[in-house]
């Protein structure tokens, strides 16, 4: 996973209220188990209007996504996040968000934000035309027109974020503590490391 700090350019103002996975990506997409490839199908349904706000040039690439009340809900598939890291979204900002999406966001460097719907209102505003900074460093999201509004987060994810440790950079993380603990209890137990039972 990629160290995340700042996520700045064009945003995609969506704005749309209880968007669930199956918007995010349809079923029929998930045979795959590649995190590759997903966002040609990511907002399908959505994409079938010609008009649609995903296909329009200026928002083609867009690292940001401004969504509405309660984006991600449905179940639980961790499709939708691999959907939008592959449309190149690494940040979604909304009023609140399903659970399990936001841990799914969380699991593949995605940095979900919360705002009051007044602020995501005016960041919907500003994304038609200008670029959004959202700092994760500093916990906040900034425009163009001084407007500066702070989230908050779990300083668990946070650091996660910052260092670009998923589960597995996390266990890594500790390898020298688990080589110590494997080393004492070859040890302590050796009949453990060579697999045979402990006679009654």
């Amino acid at each position: 996973m990629e160290p995340l700090r700042k996520v700045e350019g064009r945003a995609i103002p969506f704005g749309r209220k209880n968007v669930d996975t199956d918007v995010i990506i349809p079923a029929r997409w998930l045979k795959t188990i590649s995190r590759e490839g997903l966002g040609v199908g990511a907002f399908e349904t959505v994409r079938e209007d010609p008009d649609n706000i995903f296909d329009q040039s200026e928002f083609k690439s867009a690292p940001i996504l401004i969504a509405g009340d309660n984006f991600g809900c449905g179940s639980s598939r961790e499709h939708a996040a691999w959907a939008l890291l592959d449309m190149g979204i690494t940040s979604v900002i909304a009023p609140s968000f399903s659970d399990i999406f936001s841990g799914n966001a969380f699991k593949n460097g995605i940095l979900t934000v919360v705002l009051p719907q007044e602020q995501v209102d005016r960041l919907l505003e500003v994304a038609r035309t200008d670029p959004i900074t959202v700092d994760l460093e500093t916990q906040t999201v900034t425009t163009p027109f001084q407007d500066r509004f702070k989230f908050e987060i779990d300083p668990f994810r946070k650091h996660c974020l910052l260092e670009g440790l998923d589960e597995v950079g996390l266990t890594l993380t500790q390898d020298a503590a688990i080589s110590a603990y494997e080393s004492r209890h070859q040890r302590e137990m050796p009949w453990f490391a060579k697999g045979t039972a402990v006679e009654a």
